[in-house]
């Protein structure tokens, strides 16, 4: 998934605000202690960080 699809997904399951927000600040234990955009600066995969933000969230299987 590339990155502009990564954004235009989280921003459509959160918000463009939330989403913004939710990627600067919100720490994931699934992501090693980091933030969505930390992640993602640090070489995971937009996948890999769909997916923890999905499991944090409960974001339903059809929309994930």
């Amino acid at each position: 998934m590339r990155h502009t699809a990564f954004r235009q997904r989280m921003a459509e399951e959160f918000g463009r605000v939330r989403s913004e927000m939710l990627a600067q600040d919100h720490v994931f234990s699934s992501l090693g202690g980091r933030t969505v955009d930390q992640a993602l600066e640090a070489g995971c995969t937009t996948k890999e960080v769909w997916a923890a933000v999905c499991e944090a969230f409960e974001v339903p299987p059809e929309r994930r």
